[in-house]
């Protein structure tokens, strides 16, 4: 996890950053709720509403402020998680993924294991499930990194 200035003390009232999250899914709903529940397990977040826009995110991001974890949904417009969860994984091979569908297939789990996601979360996700997701995935990104 890179250095962040926004880590600060926590018995100051301040947040204590635990990592930054990439969140892309085109239901806004989801992003607002997946957000508010990261920024309370103390994350930082950002947000994209497709694929396109998730690589304009995190190619247009700073180097002390490039995403730990990504959570990215399968099906958006433009382009979803199928098309541009292989640019991820070649472009940027320590961030973990999180796929999060409302239209979970085995045949299409097995393919993004293979791709190397390292976890696949069902629509409606518990925050407690996800939060959890993520921590894992953030030691798996520093065992990566």
């Amino acid at each position: 996890m890179g250095s962040y200035s926004l880590a600060m003390n926590v018995r100051e009232g301040k947040r204590m950053i635990q990592g930054r999250v990439l969140i892309v899914d085109d239901d806004a709903h989801v992003r607002k709720t997946v957000h508010i529940a990261l920024l309370q397990g103390g994350y930082d977040v950002c947000e994209a509403e497709d694929g396109v826009q998730a690589i304009d995110t995190i190619q247009h991001t700073s180097a002390d402020k490039i995403v730990d974890v990504i959570i990215c949904d399968l099906e958006m417009p433009k382009m979803g998680g199928k098309e541009v969860i292989p640019f991820f994984r070649s472009q940027f091979p320590t961030i973990p993924i999180i796929v999060m569908t409302g239209f979970p297939d085995v045949q299409s789990a097995t393919a993004l294991f293979k791709q190397g996601v390292v976890d696949y979360l069902i629509k409606p996700v518990e925050l407690g499930t996800l939060l959890e997701a993520v921590r894992r995935a953030m030691g798996e990104q520093a065992m990566l990194g």
